[in-house]
């Protein structure tokens, strides 16, 4: 393999490797949505 292949390899599978590092990192991150609750029984307030 050509030092200029192997050069562009490394650096093809490093991009990516931070790609993928960055929006893993985003999704451990980011806070859960809050879910509407669909029934409504389970309220606490009373009616």
């Amino acid at each position: 393999m050509s030092s200029i292949a192997l050069t562009m390899m490394i650096s093809t599978v490093t991009i990516v490797a931070l790609i993928t590092g960055y929006f893993f990192w985003k999704v451990l991150k980011t806070p859960p949505r809050e879910e509407p609750d669909s029934f409504s029984e389970n309220d606490d307030e009373k009616r």
